[in-house]
């Protein structure tokens, strides 16, 4: 409630609407249906970068000391 605000300004809440508007009208599916008729290019660049990100690199690290999380001991 007291740092919501912060995060979630009015810049964020125009964007978050013209989002909404994109995937009401279907540009967003449209969109969609093309990259993967193309073989999904950006969508899989993206993945890459993401997945290249110092932070995931931590997670696995994190993820690794968390035993429970691979179903073992708790």
């Amino acid at each position: 409630y007291s740092r919501g605000p912060r995060v979630i300004s009015p810049a964020v809440r125009a964007e978050m609407k013209r989002i909404l508007e994109e995937i009401q009208s279907g540009t967003f599916a449209r969109e969609w249906i093309l990259e993967n008729a193309a073989g999904r290019p950006a969508f899989l660049a993206l993945r890459k970068r993401d997945a290249e990100h110092p932070i995931e690199r931590v997670g696995r690290t994190l993820r690794s000391m968390m035993p429970w999380i691979k179903g073992g001991p708790k």
